[in-house]
């Protein structure tokens, strides 16, 4: 394994990740997307050809290039608009419940919290 993989295994943050590849960011970005960045930076790698047979120096520029990448996604467009994560990727991040079913539920719960009052009684 070479010294860039061992470095990256002692990243934890994604301010961390951008300050150690020298990308610049906007606190306010990172801090309303930090996971978005990080997942987006992984997608990227999982996804990029070749990166095995690049010496350290290159490899190093190459994953600068993902991580900017990544974080850029986020500086225009939000995390429900990029869908890294399944909760955003599912009914576009939106959860649609009938009126029928919450009242119900509603009457449901009110029956369950009276029943025990009655009991005691």
């Amino acid at each position: 394994m070479n010294d860039l993989i061992i470095r990256l295994k002692q990243l934890s943050s994604a301010e961390e990740f951008l300050q150690f590849f020298g990308v610049s960011y906007d606190e306010h970005v990172v801090h309303v997307n930090r996971l978005h960045i990080l997942k987006r930076f992984y997608q990227y790698l999982h996804k990029a050809q070749g990166l095995a047979d690049l010496n350290e120096v290159e490899m190093f520029t190459r994953y600068r290039e993902l991580l900017a990448q990544a974080y850029q996604d986020f500086v225009h467009s939000s995390a429900a608009q990029e869908k890294v994560f399944k909760v955003f990727q599912d009914a576009d991040g939106q959860q649609r419940v009938s009126l029928t079913s919450l009242r119900d539920g509603l009457a449901q719960r009110r029956s369950d919290s009276a029943s025990p009052a009655k009991q005691a009684a």
